[in-house]
């Protein structure tokens, strides 16, 4: 009895390392997806990982678009690529060169982006007050903005702003593209306030006692210690806010704000009742805002590898 029971233990012993090597193959993935969620978590936010394959797909969808369109197409008219060559700049650039078309969702992203960060950054170290009506009072703004779909916000921003504001001795306009400025900026301020006061409360409380022993204040240390550390681990976060911001700017043209979408839909009315030339479009379309955003995606993974968290 006593043999069998060391064979037996001897075999437990045998399937448990066997075990434990095939499981050890899983742990490097375990351990890459809690990474990921923990920063996620901290972030206030998710992550927009592009990869090469998608580049891939996304150009063979483009080649498959033209090709089932030119099948399409009638022989005595143009051609849907001459038709996309001919409206392309058009659709970048407007119908003078100026700034709209896809030139004004850069703009527009930009300054939402501008405008967002400034006030998220304030509204995130609100967030992380020693005042209670300051701390909760900013946890509210964030979650309202956070939690609010932005075309809503883009719908109530365009019906409350007027279309000039007449201070007596001067009028000043304010275009529809400064309106959607103003309501992309309220979502990504919200998001953010998250990022910062997620990247405040990751760093180790011994920063703060350290500081606190060294005779710093409040400000001092948040301002020489604390933000600095910080700032690397908001980088990756920002940019890909900025992202899902130059993604979200075709929300606008619902408005009547003269960008992409709405100049390619001037484009494909301009070129008469011609279903076949809808898909190339509006690939196309897809595929420049993609150019645009695919290499800083990239980017943000290449900086959130470099300052990764460890955990």
């Amino acid at each position: 009895m006593v043999a069998l029971d060391h064979k037996g233990m001897s075999d437990n012993r045998t399937a448990g390392t066997s075990d434990e090597k095939v499981f050890e193959v899983l742990l490097p993935v375990a351990r890459q997806q809690r990474s990921q969620a923990m920063i996620e978590r901290l972030e206030g936010t998710f992550r927009l990982n592009l990869h090469p394959h998608h580049a891939i797909w996304m150009f063979l969808l483009f080649i498959l678009a033209v090709g089932t369109a030119h099948a399409q197409a009638p022989k005595e008219l143009i051609s849907p690529i001459d038709a996309l060559i001919k409206w392309s700049p058009f659709i970048l650039w407007g119908p003078e060169g100026g700034l709209t078309g896809f030139s004004l969702n850069i703009i527009i992203s930009f300054f939402a982006m501008l405008f967002g960060t400034i006030a998220g950054v304030a509204l995130g170290l609100m967030q992380i007050s020693l005042l209670l009506p300051v701390r909760t009072g900013s946890w509210i703004v964030t979650q309202f903005f956070r939690n609010s779909p932005w075309l809503v916000l883009l719908f109530t921003i365009m019906l409350l702003f007027p279309f000039e504001i007449d201070l007596g001795f001067v009028v000043i306009p304010i275009p529809d593209w400064m309106k959607a400025v103003i309501g992309f900026s309220l979502p990504v301020m919200a998001n953010l306030s998250e990022v910062v006061r997620g990247a405040v409360r990751s760093l180790p409380s011994g920063q703060w006692e350290s500081a606190e022993s060294l005779a710093f204040n409040r400000r001092e240390t948040l301002w020489m210690i604390i933000l600095p550390q910080c700032f690397k681990r908001m980088i990756p976060p920002w940019i890909n806010w900025y992202c899902i911001l130059t993604m979200s700017t075709p929300l606008c043209s619902i408005m009547g704000v003269e960008e992409s979408v709405t100049y390619t839909a001037q484009a494909l009315n301009a070129e008469g009742d011609r279903p076949e030339l809808l898909p190339v479009f509006y690939v196309f379309l897809l595929l420049i805002h993609f150019i645009y955003t695919y290499p800083i995606a990239r980017w943000s993974i290449q900086l959130e590898k470099k300052f990764a968290i460890k955990l």
